[in-house]
């Protein structure tokens, strides 16, 4: 009877562990994300001043020809 108490406690403490373990990393993922999205959005806009420069600079060049 203690043997089956005991693997009882050990069979609830470990899905409260790995419900702990599965909130906290649900968690952090959500923070990392959050972390990332203003890293993500400047990127996003550096190509299209690129691609207007590039397009300046041969509208300027082309008159010269």
């Amino acid at each position: 009877m203690v043997a089956m108490l005991h693997f009882a406690t050990l069979v609830v403490t470990t899905l409260f562990a790995a419900a702990a373990a599965a909130a906290l990393d649900w968690m952090l993922l959500r923070v990392m994300f959050v972390l990332m999205s203003p890293a993500t959005l400047r990127w996003r806009v550096v190509p299209a001043r690129l691609a207007h420069g590039a397009a300046q600079l041969a509208r300027a060049y082309a008159s010269q020809r």
